[in-house]
Parts: C-alpha cells; structure tokens; sequence
C-alpha cells in the first residue's frame, strides 16, 4: 500500500523524531511503498497566500505551490499522521497543510454549495501523537486533535476507512520505560497497518 507519512515536529532528537522514525521503519519493513513528508525539513510553508484564499474555489494549476503536496496526497493510499499536540492542537505547520492542501476537488467537492467528502483514495488512516499533559485535562479541553481525526479526517477519506489513534499522554511526567512501552506500541500497529 503507498502511504503518506505527514510528520510535523522540528527538532531531530525529540521523542516525537524517534516515533518517526519507528513509523516509517515499520511500514517500510512491512512491504508498504513510504512516502515520508517531513513538513519542516521540506520547508512546507503553512501560510496560506492572499493569492490561495481568493482562488481557493477553482481548479489548482500545475504552478500553485501546494501543487505538489496535492499530488502526494491524491497518490496515497493510506494516511499517517505523527505529531505532538501543542495548545490542545496540531502543530501550525500540520494545520497549514490541511489547509493549504485539503482543497475543494482534493479532498471535498462543493455540490449546490454543501461539502462533499471526496478522498476516497485513503483507505486508513493513523495519528500517532504526544500530549505534555494528561489524558484527562485533554478530555476537559474536549481533546480537538483527537476529535479532528476521529471525525472530521474520518468523514473526509473513504466511506469505512480503519481510522486509528494512538496517544501518549503526560509526556511531561513520561519515564523511559512510558516512552519504550509507546514506542512498542506504536512498532507493533505500523507492523499490523
């Protein structure tokens, strides 16, 4: 299966960098055709232009900057997100991505005006991500990340998809032995995926 990795975290020695790496190891190992996005060490830029917004409604020319993020997404045929969550949500880079890339006639259609689901190319789906915090206060916040991924990315990609999401909580009180047992985890979904 072609899988794209979006991986949004900057620096290289993180946690969030080791749960990468897994990922794509695994999925590799498992016979999956990796497609590894690393948004900041592709420089993604997730502003989305003046330019973008007013055009926003018609078709992307081959020109349009997001263009061949576009064409990555539309190529895969299964989707996993690793991240951490930062203020109860996706990193600005991560957030800048959907928006930039998550066009009408990519992964929704407008039909008289309502939003249409429309990548059903992404057969699965995982988010693999680090709360600092603990599972409780993200519950108390209503847990976006999780809701985004859950619902949201769910209603966008193919009818039925598998859908997982996979947190470490607390990683602010996280020990070695959290983090390996995570990491194990994390290995042992990419191995099954």
């Amino acid at each position: 299966m072609k899988v794209l990795v979006l991986y949004a975290h900057p620096v290289e020695t993180s946690f969030n960098a080791g749960m990468h790496r897994t990922i794509v190891e695994r999925l590799t190992a498992a016979g999956h055709d990796v497609d590894d996005c690393d948004l900041y060490a592709e420089d993604f830029d997730p502003r989305l232009t003046r330019a973008e917004r007013l055009d926003y409604h018609n078709q992307r020319s081959p020109a349009d900057p997001a263009a061949p993020y576009v064409e990555r997404l539309l190529k895969a045929e299964a989707l996993v997100l690793s991240y951490p969550v930062w203020n109860y949500g996706f990193p600005a880079i991560l957030k800048g991505f959907f928006d930039r890339v998550f066009l009408p006639g990519v992964s929704f259609k407008l039909v008289d005006g309502q939003a249409q689901p429309s990548l059903h190319n992404i057969r699965k789906l995982a988010a693999v991500t680090t709360y600092g915090g603990g599972r409780f206060r993200a519950m108390l916040m209503g847990d976006p990340p999780r809701r985004l991924v859950k619902r949201m990315l769910r209603a966008t990609i193919k009818p039925g998809a598998s859908v997982s999401y996979l947190a470490h909580y607390s990683m602010n009180l996280s020990t070695d032995e959290t983090r390996a047992a995570f990491l194990a985890k994390v290995a042992a979904r990419m191995d099954e995926f």
